[in-house]
């Protein structure tokens, strides 16, 4: 249960809350972003653009979460590739293979310019850089770690190969959405 805004905006199920209920928000948005374009492909954009947002967001607030020695112990880095790899858990490693995915998934489809793995992969590298020296100059009391950055951007890798269909060819994305918009989003497909 959450007790107050602390709770709300400063743990893992806090940051999972506002996250689930700002999804209605977030189409919304889409909607009123497509609605208004007058663009050549409104929807892929708008959900391409709320997509990397809403999907990306989250997890990076919560890997910025402060753990419970913040500003009282030095920044830890680790620099040996694979080394934390081997003590992390699985919760751990899916955690950070997800971080960037949306961005890996949704940039493509909005940048053309972006849309390789391999730019995908260095985009998502140097974002989670980011990361991880922010974490390492706030104090945040967390390890800034290689294997974070090498699992971020493995995970954008993956989730642009996921999306690659969409983004190879653009005309694909725009009838997929269309037969959804069509069929009332009742399908899998």
């Amino acid at each position: 249960m959450v007790k107050d805004w602390h709770h709300l905006v400063d743990t893992f199920n806090g940051v999972v809350l506002l996250t689930v209920a700002a999804a209605p928000l977030a189409v919304l948005v889409v909607c009123v972003l497509a609605l208004r374009r007058m663009t050549s492909a409104p929807w892929r954009t708008s959900i391409a653009e709320v997509g990397i947002v809403y999907g990306t967001v989250p997890w990076v607030w919560m890997t910025m979460l402060p753990g419970s020695h913040a500003g009282e112990v030095p920044g830890r880095v680790s620099l040996i590739p694979l080394r934390d790899l081997l003590t992390m858990s699985t919760g751990g490693i899916v955690g950070n293979l997800l971080v960037f995915a949306a961005l890996g998934f949704f940039v493509p489809l909005r940048f053309p310019a972006l849309a390789s793995v391999p730019r995908v992969l260095a985009l998502a590298a140097g974002c989670s850089m980011l990361v991880e020296i922010a974490q390492y100059a706030l104090r945040l009391d967390r390890v800034s770690s290689v294997d974070d950055v090498l699992l971020n951007a493995a995970g954008a890798g993956l989730a642009a190969l996921a999306s690659r269909r969409w983004w190879r060819n653009p005309e694909t994305f725009r009838r997929h959405i269309e037969n959804r918009i069509r069929d009332g989003n009742t399908t899998s497909s």
